[in-house]
């Protein structure tokens, strides 16, 4: 549909409340809710919060800004002709940060569209945005598609970004002029967020990038017989740091040196594939991986070389996939008896290579778990590559876990991928979730886990690992197996060594104790907002039932940080703990009297002298009030 015509459909909506069936259904539905809300459809001026607000939304994003910016500079690196804006926002559609050219940094001053503006459907109108983060989808909406009048002149791809439990965390946006509108931008933009999120698969991530970087992200070459180039295109260039006719007397056997180029063979039509070789350019050293075809022309036989530097893309993968684990048991803030020999035993399985399930809610921190495993253990310097089963597609599992040779299906690279147990080698396999694997896919997991022997997709030659497994659920596998939704075999195989995390409402004397100790991380990165917890406070925590378990309580207690004006965090501040202005209480919970004597004791670190000084009772009567309630002191220490 072309500009016009779109226009004329936007006003007959605005001006005349009609609505043309030719209006994407989603677009439709937001145009109805800004006109239902009043919005301004000649406005659409972003409106910037304070600087101290501003402030505490980034300090709050801190970890989302420091992870997609260097992907975004790599994005804007390849559109920075274009005139195209990069934008990165949280949650709420707060403008974090922004990347762009000075043309298109000056109109999107003009508009507003600058870090610290709120861009949602009710501030400045249906844009990509606010449709991204609000409808959980990518999406692209050019020109008049926009409700705002102002925003006419505009296209906006944008993708949403999750996090590690899949909630969304932030939007990525890419923005520019109405005639530079294309498909490919929302695929780089989609691209984009996969590789912040870094939940999906090496190979997914690695595929959707070279998609979008298709054609411009490829160099190619073409050599006479005496290996000197007889054309190259712009990307080849770029990639050599050098025009094309200073090019025209290089030796590119010498460019080149790990690829014998004289024992080609020139005649035939093979091909020959090479994964990963030198490309020596002045002052630097680039991996690419090759791919070399003899054939005629120009007047003779020439070699064609196509060129893909990989190694840029790839680490990037790696780096926000979380190959690494980076928490150890020190990480782990636990008083509480049952919680301590969990630790224990997590500990002593530490020291072997059996097989570790992990039973535990969500938020009971079964990945930090496995990491600090991991840390503890002679495999510490390995890697460690964490995979949740239950986000990988399906019809991509047996490729993601078990990589793929060449041509094993199409979309695959040439040179074929490794899978997620080939990365995990000499290393740790923490396979989240396990529990969601499909029935059929199993048997194929059995045989890995029974031999650490795999083979990849299209390929015949089995691959001997040296990996450790550890696997994790929130489910009981006892009861999958009993339905017959997981193999017995299977669970025997995972079930060597088993650990099970308990909620953190089963553990009340830990409510407080971690409360401690992540406001106190929370003051030493904030030291200009160091903060205190009332009595009243830790007792709201205590009585509370937590069902997102520790992950809950530190998020709250985080917001309750960043969200009170305060030094002092009193009853007041628990409803920013779990955003609701309703009472945080459960029946099932420990309250009132009980609650504050729990509360002191586990602050305290079960010294009893020092809860009848916070509490401001005498010790006799401290110790009367623990009988009654059937505390055991001791339990907190």
């Amino acid at each position: 549909m072309d500009i016009e015509t779109s226009t004329e459909i936007w006003a007959k909506f605005v001006y005349e409340d009609k609505m043309d069936t030719r209006v994407r259904p989603i677009i439709a539905d937001y145009w109805q809710r800004c006109k239902s809300a009043g919005v301004n459809p000649a406005g659409g001026l972003g409106r910037r919060v304070g600087d101290a607000v501003f402030a505490s939304i980034r300090a709050a994003n801190r970890g989302l800004i420091e992870t997609a910016l260097p992907i975004m500079q790599s994005v804007f690196e390849i559109v920075a002709r274009s005139h195209f804006l990069l934008v990165l926002t949280d949650s709420v559609g707060y403008i974090l940060e922004s990347i762009g050219d000075e043309t298109i940094m000056t109109k999107t001053r003009d508009m507003r569209f600058v870090p610290g503006a709120l861009w949602s459907n009710l501030s400045v109108g249906t844009n990509a945005i606010s449709v991204a983060l609000d409808a959980d989808t990518a999406i692209q909406i050019v020109g008049p598609e926009h409700y705002c009048r102002p925003h006419h002149g505009w296209t906006c791809s944008a993708a949403p970004i999750h996090g590690a439990d899949g909630e969304i965390i932030g939007c990525l946006n890419m923005s520019g002029d109405v005639s530079g509108a294309h498909d490919h931008t929302l695929g780089l933009v989609l691209a984009a967020a996969y590789g912040i999120e870094a939940q999906l698969s090496l190979q997914r991530n690695v595929r959707l990038m070279q998609a979008a970087l298709d054609g411009s992200a490829d160099s190619i070459v073409l050599l006479d017989m005496r290996f000197r180039p007889i054309w190259v295109n712009a990307a080849a260039e770029r990639l050599l740091d050098s025009t094309a006719q200073q090019l025209m007397e290089k030796d590119f056997r010498k460019i080149m040196p790990d690829v014998n180029l004289s024992e080609q063979q020139w005649v035939g039509g093979k091909k020959v594939y090479v994964n990963d070789t030198r490309i020596l350019v002045p002052g630097r050293t680039i991996h690419c991986s090759v791919v070399i075809f003899p054939s005629e022309g120009y007047g003779g036989r020439i070699l064609t070389l196509t060129l893909k530097e990989q190694k840029h893309m790839i680490d990037s993968v790696n780096k926000f996939s979380g190959n690494r684990a980076t928490y150890s048991f020190v990480d782990i803030y636990s008083r509480d008896p049952a919680m301590k020999k969990t630790l224990a035993m997590a500990q002593n399985y530490a020291r072997y290579d059996g097989n570790i399930l992990i039973h535990g809610e969500s938020g009971t921190g079964k990945e930090l778990m496995a990491q600090a495993i991991h840390n503890a253990g002679s495999r510490a310097g390995g890697p460690f590559v964490a995979i949740s089963c239950a986000s990988i597609p399906r019809d991509l599992l047996e490729s993601d876990l078990f990589g793929y040779e060449a041509g094993a299906f199409m979309g695959a690279i040439t040179e074929g991928n490794p899978g997620r147990f080939e990365l995990a080698n000499h290393g740790t396999l923490f396979l989240d979730e396990i529990a969601e694997l499909p029935l059929e896919f199993q048997s194929k997991l059995l045989r890995a886990v029974e031999t650490h022997k795999i083979c990849r997709l299209g390929g015949g030659q089995e691959i001997s690992l040296d990996i450790r497994i550890i696997v994790s659920t929130n489910r009981r596998l006892e009861q999958s197996v009993a339905s017959g939704s997981f193999r017995q075999d299977l669970y025997y195989r995972l079930n060597v060594l088993k650990l099970e995390i308990p909620p953190l409402r089963s553990r009340p004397g830990d409510i407080a104790f971690c409360a401690e100790q992540f406001l106190r991380r929370l003051n030493q990165l904030n030291p200009e907002m160091k903060k205190a917890m009332s009595p009243e406070f830790l007792t709201g925590l205590v009585r509370y039932d937590w069902p997102g378990n520790v992950r809950e309580l530190q998020n709250g207690l985080e917001r309750a940080f960043y969200s009170s004006s305060e030094k002092l965090l009193t009853e007041n501040s628990l409803k920013f703990v779990v955003g609701t202005e309703e009472p945080m209480a459960a029946p099932s919970a420990p309250g009132g009297e009980a609650g504050e004597i729990l509360a002191a004791l586990t602050v305290c670190g079960g010294n009893v002298d020092a809860a009848a000084k916070r509490l401001e009772t005498s010790r006799a009567t401290l110790y009367r009030r623990i009988k009654k309630y059937g505390i055991n002191p001791k339990s907190l220490k």
